[in-house]
């Protein structure tokens, strides 16, 4: 059982991988760079799980709500930090690092390998319970369109903004902005997901971000 909530957990991320890579088919980077960053995000998570948990427990001690405004920014915020120090640790100074599309690449595997984990998490935690096979099924489905490619999407718009603040020399200034705006996209997502059912806003919204996104990616390759 364990290894079939690995494979579940982990053909999200696979699956949305092949897709996005699709887009580097001209220049396509190295498939052991690829590896090296998916476990580097995959790696990250556990540290995020711990300052996530930290941060809730340091502001629910203060007033605030659970799922309150600040909880969400505050939680979206530390795992878009956490994916994007994966890819900065890693491939920053590499030689295949050479194209402002890459940073776009980067981030979204970083982000899957994230994921990933996540997904095992979530599969892992229904079969604890009396779920069917339909409903093991059912969960992964929601992550991979939901969960899953949000978290590569807002990364995506991070590796955007690195892209553009490497261009213009103005890397800090830029990485800083596409964090707001990945944070924010992140803490959005949570909002609709939680507010909303059955889940028509939210895969609406990563429509029309994942548009967004494929418009970057095209910008990107013209610089």
């Amino acid at each position: 059982m364990i290894l079939f909530a690995i494979i579940l957990g982990l053909f999200p991320s696979f699956a949305w991988l092949f897709f996005f890579l699709r887009e580097d088919s001209k220049n396509p980077e190295p498939r052991n760079l690829i590896v090296y960053v998916f476990v580097a995000g995959a790696a990250v998570t556990l540290i995020a799980i711990y300052a996530e948990l930290f941060f809730q427990n340091a502001i629910t001690s203060i007033g605030f709500a659970v799922y309150g405004a600040a909880s969400m920014l505050g939680l979206a915020f530390i795992e878009e930090f956490f994916k994007f120090g994966a890819v900065y640790l890693t491939v920053r100074k590499r030689a295949e690092f050479d194209e402002p599309v890459d940073a776009m690449i980067y981030m979204i595997v970083a982000a899957l390998g994230f994921a990933a984990v996540e997904n095992i998490a979530a599969v892992s935690g229904v079969f604890k319970g009396t779920a069917s096979l339909a409903d093991i099924f059912q969960i992964t489905t929601l992550r991979f369109i939901g969960a899953t490619l949000l978290h590569s999407l807002a990364s995506a718009a991070l590796g955007y903004y690195w892209a553009l603040g490497i261009a213009k020399n103005k890397v800090v200034k830029f990485i800083a902005i596409g964090l707001i705006v990945a944070t924010l996209l992140h803490a959005l997502f949570n909002y609709l997901i939680l507010s909303f059912e059955p889940e028509f806003y939210p895969t609406l919204f990563l429509v029309a971000l994942a548009l967004f996104i494929f418009v970057d990616f095209e910008k990107l390759k013209r610089v």
